[in-house]
C-alpha cells in the first residue's frame, strides 16, 4: 500500500510541477500592435457547418489584418453549408467557397480537406481554422509577428473555449486541464526533440514555402491526431514549431452539450496515447483513481496535501485558460467522472472499430 501511495503522490507532484511551470512561464501568444504586409491565406474546412460558420466569417471580416484571403472548402456536407457560405462570399470579395472532392482512399476527411485547400491558396502564410471559431483583433498580426520573430515553420494555438451549457462545462475544461498539467508548453519550442510536441488543429499557421515543400497534411493523411503528428514531423525535419495559448484572441465552441463533448473527446483521446490501451488505463487509474486511494487511507494530512495540490493546480490552469476557476473547482469531481467516461468510450470504439465523426467512420 505504501508503494501505491508513493506512486500516486509522485504522479500528483509531477503534474503539479508542470502546472506551476506553465503558470509561471505564461505560454501565451503576446499581443503585438505592429502590422505586417504578408498575405495570409485563411483556410477553413467545413463539413455540415451551416449553423456555425457565419459567425467565424463575420469575425474574420471585422478583424484588423488587411492582406488576407479566405478559402472555404465544403467537405461533401449533407446540409446547406455550401449555399450559406456562397451567399456570404457574394457580399465579401475576399471570401470564396469551393466544393471538395469525394474523400480519397487512405485519407481522413479533415486532412484531405486541408490538403485541397492548401493547393488553392496563394498567401505567404497558410492559416487553418475550424468552422466553429471566432477571431479577435490582433490575432493574425500577433501570430505573423511570432512566426517572423522565431523563424517558425508552424505556430499552433490552443484556443479559448466557449461553453454555453452545464454539459459542456462538465467536459470541455478537461482539454486545458490535461494539456497544462502534463506538458510544459514552452518546451515545445525550446526542446528540439519531437517527443515534446503539442498542437491544436483549431489554429495551425504554416509558413507557405515550407508547407509547399513538405505537404504536411499529405504526410499525415490517415492520422486522427493530425495536428500533433504534423508538429512532430516539423521538429523531426529540424524546423521550428511552437504551441501557445491563444490569449483570448480566438475562441471556439467545440461541442454543444454533454453527449457531443464525450463523443468528440473520445474520438481523439486514445489516439493521443498512440492507441496504447495499457498505458492509457494506467494514466486513467492514476489521475482518477489516485485521489480515491488517498481518501481511503483516512489520513487527514495526506488528504489535505492532495486536495491542496489539486485545487491550486485547477486555479492556475483555469486562470491560464481564461476559465472560471471557482466553477472548475466545484465541477472537478464531475469532470473526473467525465474523463473516465471518455476513456471507456474511446477504448470501446477503438476495439469495436466504431469510431465516427461527422457521419464518417474513422478506421485506425
Amino acid at each position: 500500500m505504501i508503494i501505491v501511495l508513493l506512486i500516486v503522490f509522485v504522479f500528483l507532484i509531477l503534474r503539479f510541477t508542470v502546472t506551476l511551470f506553465n503558470f509561471l512561464s505564461n505560454p501565451k501568444l503576446p499581443r503585438i500592435g505592429k502590422h505586417h504586409a504578408d498575405k495570409v491565406s485563411i483556410l477553413i474546412p467545413a463539413r455540415n457547418e451551416a449553423e456555425d460558420i457565419i459567425p467565424l466569417l463575420q469575425s474574420i471580416h471585422q478583424q484588423d489584418y488587411e492582406n488576407y484571403e479566405v478559402l472555404i472548402l465544403d467537405d461533401n456536407s449533407t446540409d446547406n453549408t455550401y449555399s450559406v457560405c456562397a451567399a456570404f462570399c457574394v457580399k465579401h470579395p475576399r471570401f470564396s467557397v469551393i466544393k471538395g472532392e469525394p474523400l480519397a482512399a487512405g485519407w481522413l476527411g479533415k486532412n484531405y480537406a486541408c490538403h485541397q485547400l492548401a493547393k488553392q491558396a496563394n498567401g505567404d502564410y497558410y492559416l487553418f481554422l475550424d468552422a466553429d471559431e471566432q477571431v479577435q483583433n490582433g490575432l493574425i498580426t500577433s501570430a505573423v509577428h511570432r512566426m517572423k520573430l522565431r523563424g517558425l515553420a508552424l505556430l499552433s494555438l490552443f484556443t479559448n473555449q466557449t461553453m454555453r451549457s452545464a454539459g459542456e462545462e462538465m467536459v470541455v475544461p478537461l482539454m486545458h486541464y490535461i494539456l497544462l498539467n502534463l506538458l510544459p508548453l514552452r518546451l515545445v519550442y525550446l526542446v528540439k526533440s519531437e517527443a515534446l510536441s503539442a498542437a491544436s488543429g483549431q489554429f495551425m499557421l504554416f509558413d507557405a514555402t515550407g508547407y509547399k515543400k513538405h505537404q504536411w497534411h499529405q504526410l499525415v493523411k490517415n492520422k486522427v491526431v493530425e495536428d500533433v503528428e504534423i508538429m512532430k514531423m516539423v521538429k523531426s525535419t529540424r524546423l521550428a514549431g511552437e504551441a501557445l495559448l491563444a490569449n483570448g484572441m480566438i475562441s471556439c465552441r467545440m461541442y454543444k452539450g454533454y453527449s457531443e463533448a464525450i463523443n468528440g473527446f473520445g474520438k481523439n483521446f486514445l489516439a493521443a496515447f498512440n492507441y496504447n490501451i495499457i498505458g492509457f488505463l494506467i494514466y486513467l487509474l492514476l489521475i482518477v483513481g489516485g485521489p480515491a486511494i488517498i481518501i481511503m487511507t483516512m489520513n487527514l494530512n495526506l488528504i489535505a496535501i492532495m486536495l491542496g495540490l489539486i485545487m491550486l493546480g485547477r486555479v492556475m490552469i483555469s486562470l491560464s485558460a481564461g476559465q472560471n476557476a471557482i466553477k472548475n473547482l466545484f465541477l472537478h469531481p464531475v469532470q473526473m467522472f467525465s474523463l473516465l467516461l471518455i476513456g471507456i468510450t474511446s477504448i470501446q470504439k477503438h476495439l469495436t472499430k466504431t469510431t465516427e465523426w461527422k457521419g464518417r467512420k474513422i478506421s485506425v
